[in-house]
């Protein structure tokens, strides 16, 4: 590959700005074009950011593919255009970055996976955790045995999400595919799985959509295929932004909690150490990203994790429909 990467960019609302800032600051990138069918929109970010100046503006992402010369792009759209344009630029041979969540339905979450593996391009997902030290710290240490056999998890994330989205495109089931346990309640449902390593076997789950069409508070009870047992909660009528995630092992503990760090509980005693969070760096997905597309880190956060996510997630959302009851969650074979 040329040493520039040219880069194509679907979805330029609020949260693409953190993309536009951070493909400014690597050298070899350049973003040829922006795509977002309200003009607003794509002009914002081009008097944010003056490296996007210059860039070709399409309002539909089909054209830019037949046209512009690109390496990669990355996708920040609404829910449910994920998966046709991540299918659509894989088909081009385009590297791709996705934010959450990959997709809403776990058979296109397998045809994803399949394609990225048959064609070898890098897909990853916007899972900013995968990139943070803490969580990082917490997956390695983990996997190296330091809490023994995991036990069980307790996960918890609180936000104003009902308040903050209304009358947004979030709340319309059409184009968000769910509520918050699909949109920011992803992001909780990955972490959980990829710093244990734990694999989901059923769930049970009860949901409250709060007067809207989407689901909102999501109380959900996991049963692991390793015998560990598991809650998230996800509430998004809360007053204020708050998250915990407490793993529990037979030799130790972490205790993840908003603003405070990480507390690690060390053998069956009283001692622990809080973790200095400060010391164990981070960098952005972008970044990342253009790594792994010049072979100099497999991606940080894979289609599969994608996959995984909404195979509990449609497991959750089947038995809140079917009053709690206990629900598979599917595992393909790919």
């Amino acid at each position: 590959m040329a040493d520039e990467i040219r880069v194509g960019m679907i979805g330029m609302g609020g949260h693409m700005n953190t993309h536009s800032k951070a493909l400014g600051d690597i050298p070899e990138v350049k973003v040829v074009a922006i795509v977002d069918p309200i003009p607003g929109h794509r002009a914002n970010h081009v008097r944010r950011y003056p490296h996007l100046a210059g860039a070709a503006e399409y309002d539909d992402f089909r054209p830019m593919l037949r046209r512009e010369k690109l390496d990669a792009v990355v996708v920040a759209s609404p829910h449910v255009f994920h998966f046709e344009q991540v299918m659509g630029a894989l088909d081009k041979g385009l590297h791709v970055l996705i934010e959450k969540p990959m997709v809403s339905r776990i058979d296109h979450g397998v045809k994803v996976v399949r394609k990225v593996r048959q064609t070898g391009l890098v897909l990853t997902i916007g899972y900013h955790r995968h990139t943070a030290g803490i969580y990082r710290y917490v997956r390695r240490e983990i996997a190296a045995g330091a809490v023994g056999k995991v036990q069980a998890v307790a996960c918890f994330q609180a936000q104003e999400w009902k308040k903050g989205t209304k009358g947004r495109w979030r709340q319309d089931p059409a184009i968000s595919c769910g509520g918050q346990l699909n949109d920011s309640g992803s992001h909780l449902v990955d972490i959980m799985l990829w710093m244990t390593g734990l694999v989901a076997d059923t769930v049970s789950a009860q949901i409250d959509q709060c007067g809207t069409r989407v689901d909102i508070n999501s109380a959900i009870s996991v049963r692991f295929t390793s015998g560990a047992v598991g809650t998230v909660a996800v509430v998004g009528d809360a007053p204020a932004w708050w998250e915990d995630i407490s793993i529990i092992g037979d030799k130790g503990a972490f205790y993840i909690r908003e603003r405070l760090g990480v507390i690690q509980q060390v053998g069956l005693c009283d001692a622990q150490m809080v973790v200095d969070a400060s010391a164990l760096g981070s960098q952005s997905v972008i970044l990342d990203f253009i790594r792994a597309i010049q072979g100099k880190n497999p991606p940080v956060a894979p289609a599969e994790c994608g996959l995984r996510v909404i195979e509990l997630t449609e497991a959750a959302w089947k038995s809140a429909a079917r009053g709690g009851k206990p629900v598979r969650v599917p595992r393909t074979k790919l």
